[in-house]
C-alpha cells in the first residue's frame, strides 16, 4: 500500500496548534492509544481509579493481595490510597519519555488529593506536597473551593504543579490564576525556581454545561435546546480571553467531555484538551474540520439568551458572578464533589469487599 502522511484530527489538532490534548484516565490501555495520537499528560481522580479497576483488574489484582498480605494493621482505606498512588504512577511511568523529551514542561500525570478535604488547607497541602515526591512528572489536583483556592496558592508555593479542578465558571478560573501567580511571587522573591513549572487551570466545560441544564428544568427556564451545550464553551472562552489579557501562569484545561465543541470550539489556544478515551476515538474518525476556533466567538444571541434566562449561567459568565466563598455552594461544585467523594468511599468498599472480607458465600477463584 502507498504510504501515506494522514494524522488522525488529535494529533493534527496538536502538530498545527499551540494546544495539546491529555488523556482523561490513567487506564495502562487508554493511555497507550492517546500518546499514540499526541498526548501529552493524563489525569487520575477517584472516579477514574475505580473504572480502571473495572476495566484492567487483571493487571492490579496480584498487586492488592501483596499489599493486603504485607500490610497486616492497614485499614481498608490505606489500602486504597496505595493502590490508588501506584495506579497513577503507572500512568506517570508511561508518560515519563513525554516529559523528558518536553524538558519537564509536558508528560505530567495528575493525582487528587482526598476529595473530602476539600475544606482543609492544611490537609490539601499536606497531601499535595506528598504525592509530588512520588515522581517527577507529578501534577497535583487541588478543588477550587473556597479553602482550596488558598491551597492552591500555599502548594504553588512549596515548589507543587497543580491542577485546579472542581471548576466550572470564570470567577474560579481567575481565582485559580491569582493565587497560582501569588504563589509563584512568593517563590521567585525568595529566588526559588519557577520556570519548571507547569500550573494548570481546569474548567469542566461538561459539567458546566450538565449544571445549566439541570436548572433549567429545575427551575421551568425555557431556553433554546440547541444553545444549551454552549455554556460551557462560552464561559471557557471567556475565561481564555481574561487569561491572554492578564497574562496569569496558569495555564487553562478544559474537561468532562459531552460533545465535540468541547474539542472543536476550543482549536487553537495555547490550552490543553483532558480527553475521554471514547471521546478521542469519536473525533479521530469525524469529519469534523480541525481549523483554530478558540477566539471565535460564540454567537451574541447564544450568550443573550443564557445570560438573560439563566442566573446560574450569569454567575458562571461574569468575572464578578460570584465571591470565593460562594464557590462552594455553586450547584455544579456540590454535584461534583459529592460524586468525587462518593467514588473515594467506593473504592474503599470494592477493596474491602472484593479482596479484604470477600463474600464467604461466594466461590473464590483465586
Amino acid at each position: 500500500m502507498p504510504e501515506t502522511n494522514y494524522k488522525s484530527p488529535l494529533h493534527e489538532t496538536v502538530s498545527a496548534y499551540p494546544t495539546d490534548f491529555w488523556n482523561d484516565s490513567c487506564s495502562v490501555q487508554e493511555l497507550a492509544y492517546a500518546i499514540e495520537h499526541g498526548a501529552v499528560g493524563a489525569t487520575s481522580n477517584p472516579t477514574i481509579v475505580e473504572q480502571v479497576l473495572n476495566m484492567e483488574r487483571h493487571l492490579w489484582e496480584d498487586r492488592i493481595h501483596e499489599l493486603i498480605s504485607g500490610n497486616p494493621t492497614w485499614s481498608d482505606e490505606n489500602v486504597m490510597a496505595k493502590v490508588s498512588e501506584e495506579i497513577a504512577l503507572k500512568g506517570a511511568e508511561l508518560l515519563l519519555p513525554v516529559f523528558e523529551r518536553e524538558n519537564g514542561m509536558k508528560g505530567r500525570l495528575s493525582i487528587q488529593t482526598n476529595p473530602s478535604y476539600y475544606r482543609n488547607v492544611d490537609a490539601m497541602v499536606e497531601q499535595a506536597v506528598r504525592y509530588d515526591s512520588l515522581a517527577p512528572n507529578m501534577q497535583i489536583k487541588l478543588p477550587a473551593t473556597s479553602q482550596g483556592i488558598a491551597a492552591v496558592e500555599e502548594a504553588t508555593y512549596l515548589g507543587v504543579n497543580i491542577n485546579a479542578t472542581v471548576s466550572f465558571t470564570v470567577p474560579q478560573a481567575v481565582a485559580v490564576g491569582e493565587a497560582v501567580d501569588r504563589g509563584l511571587a512568593r517563590r521567585e522573591a525568595e529566588g526559588l525556581r519557577t520556570d519548571n513549572m507547569t500550573p494548570v487551570t481546569t474548567i469542566m466545560v461538561g459539567r458546566t454545561d450538565d449544571w445549566i441544564e439541570v436548572v433549567t428544568k429545575r427551575d421551568g427556564i425555557i431556553v433554546s435546546p440547541q444553545y444549551l451545550p454552549w455554556a460551557g464553551v462560552a464561559v471557557f472562552k471567556k475565561a481564555y480571553e481574561i487569561y491572554e489579557e492578564r497574562g496569569f501562569r496558569s495555564r487553562l484545561l478544559a474537561a468532562a467531555y459531552r460533545h465535540h465543541l468541547h474539542w472543536s470550539e476550543l482549536i487553537g489556544g495555547d490550552v490543553i484538551l483532558t480527553i475521554p478515551s471514547k471521546w478521542q476515538k469519536l473525533f479521530n474518525s469525524s469529519a469534523v474540520e480541525v481549523k483554530e476556533r478558540i477566539n471565535d466567538p460564540v454567537a451574541p444571541e447564544i450568550i443573550a439568551e443564557l445570560y438573560d434566562r439563566v442566573p446560574d449561567f450569569r454567575r458562571a459568565y461574569d468575572e464578578d458572578g460570584m465571591t470565593i466563598e460562594e464557590f462552594d455552594t455553586y450547584g455544579a461544585t456540590v454535584r461534583t464533589l459529592r460524586g468525587f467523594v462518593a467514588s473515594y468511599h467506593e473504592l474503599i468498599r470494592v477493596i474491602r469487599e472484593d479482596f479484604m472480607l470477600p463474600n464467604p458465600d461466594m466461590k473464590q477463584t483465586s
